[in-house]
């Protein structure tokens, strides 16, 4: 049944140019751990995640092509798949293998701030010409790293709860880990524009390893706080 329900995504997530051949791949295969140790519900999780990531990139996408932020219309690539993605597939790995529940809000947390990231930067670019640098609050273009907007912050709070909602009724979490799952999630995406700011403007990490470490840091905080 993994192996079908990974099929499936994968074909689904391909057909609709989601991601690229190396990131369908990629896709894959965080498809099949989740399924195979989370069942239904972590791949619930996972679709949330694409649809919304799917939807928001496309939302005022000949705009975003004027800034020149807009994504490849291929899809995404194995390396933006898994920096998103991994630190989920890890710890559903590791609940796979201990049984410890807390690694399953882990991997919630890091679902959710991946959602919650992609949302706030599209509908950022989508709707506004100009954004706050985070450190400093002076303004700058829209798609700047590190550069915030108020309707690009709301959208990620929005997605961090409607993918923590989707892992609640799915029954990965009791619903009073859901605060937890947001709260975690929403000081990722944070320290994701911190680190935009600090560390990607000075080329000292590229985008990829940002989101990685925004993922890990969403999921260490909601083990921290449960």
């Amino acid at each position: 049944m993994a192996v079908v329900i990974t099929l499936v995504f994968t074909a689904a997530a391909r057909w609709v140019r989601g991601v690229s051949r190396s990131g369908a791949i990629a896709g894959a295969a965080v498809c099949f751990i989740l399924s195979l140790y989370a069942g239904p519900g972590g791949v619930l999780a996972l679709v949330s995640v694409f649809a919304l990531a799917w939807t928001t990139t496309r939302f005022g996408y000949q705009r975003k092509r004027t800034l020149g932020t807009a994504e490849k219309t291929d899809g995404r690539t194995a390396s933006q798949v898994l920096a998103n993605l991994s630190i989920a597939a890890i710890f559903v790995g590791l609940f796979g293998v201990t049984g410890f529940p807390f690694f399953l809000l882990g991997m919630s947390a890091a679902l959710a701030e991946a959602a919650a990231d992609t949302v706030s930067s599209e509908l950022g670019q989508a709707r506004n010409e100009k954004a706050r640098l985070i450190t400093t609050w002076e303004e700058v273009s829209a798609g700047t790293d590190g550069g915030i907007t108020g309707v690009g912050t709301l959208g990620g709070i929005l997605a961090a709860v409607l993918v923590g909602s989707v892992c609640v009724m799915s029954g990965l979490l009791p619903a009073h880990e859901l605060s937890l799952c947001v709260v975690a999630a929403v000081f990722g995406m944070m320290a994701d524009s911190y680190m935009g700011a600090l560390l990607e403007r000075r080329r000292l990490l590229n985008n990829d390893m940002v989101n990685f470490l925004g993922t890990l840091l969403a999921a260490a905080v909601a083990i921290a706080l449960g």
